[in-house]
């Protein structure tokens, strides 16, 4: 399973100006993920959000400080740095990006040519913002997307699911996977994923949100969890 493979670790930093939705259970799926993956010989990269110092390229409407400076990722705090739990190991890179995509203003695409990767295991923060728009990207330039769903998240658990959902509806070249089934998968043992076969295949209305939920949670082999 670990051929044309890598993985990218998203902004999985010591940020913390966001409350996240189980974040605690999303880094230990994280640790399971990337010990798994080492093993297996697939290569890691690592993306960070980090905004320079003092705002000079920020979009319109960042929220900054009253000196200008970006309230969050700002270059040179501890903040934009990787957890400990999820440090880097020598040799695996670290992309510093600008924007919510990691392929924006980054050489992550050509990294990922020059080692002929073609498909992409995907995890990290937040899944409505930088994960999104880096799957989104990178189903554009053609690579496939291996999202490993619950170590991912975001703000609330309704915003973490709505952009699953999305991804899932609308990036035909994804298959989305619960950690523990990911980690059969890289032992060849029977395994649960979710791979939409058609358009909007969880279409819903918004009094079906939760019901549209929980088909995505059976087809990852999750049992349902009470929404926090």
């Amino acid at each position: 399973m670990n051929r044309d493979r890598a993985c990218l670790v998203i902004d999985m930093q010591q940020e913390d100006g966001f409350p996240l939705h189980g974040f605690a259970r999303v880094i230990h799926n994280n640790a399971r993920l990337l010990e798994a993956l080492r093993q297996a010989g697939i290569p890691i990269l690592y993306s960070r959000h980090v905004n320079a110092a003092d705002g000079a390229d920020l979009p319109e409407g960042e929220p900054r400080d009253a000196e200008g400076r970006p309230q969050s990722y700002r270059a040179g705090s501890r903040q934009v740095e990787i957890l400990a739990a999820l440090a880097p190991r020598p040799g695996e890179p670290v992309i510093d990006k600008p924007r919510y995509s990691a392929f924006h203003r980054t050489d992550l695409d050509l990294r990922l040519r020059r080692q002929g990767i073609r498909t992409l295991v995907v995890s990290g923060v937040l899944t409505d913002a930088c994960v999104l728009a880096t799957v989104q990207d990178a189903f554009a330039l053609g690579y496939r997307v291996e999202l490993i769903a619950d170590a991912c998240t975001s703000t609330t658990g309704a915003a973490h699911y709505a952009a699953l959902l999305i991804m899932a509806n609308w990036v035909y070249a994804i298959e989305l996977f619960a950690t523990e089934q990911y980690l059969r998968a890289l032992r060849g043992e029977p395994f649960a994923s979710c791979r939409p076969t058609a358009p909007d295949s969880f279409a819903h209305q918004p009094a079906a949100f939760a019901a549209a939920i929980a088909r995505l949670e059976s087809s990852l082999g999750l049992q349902r969890r009470e929404q926090e």
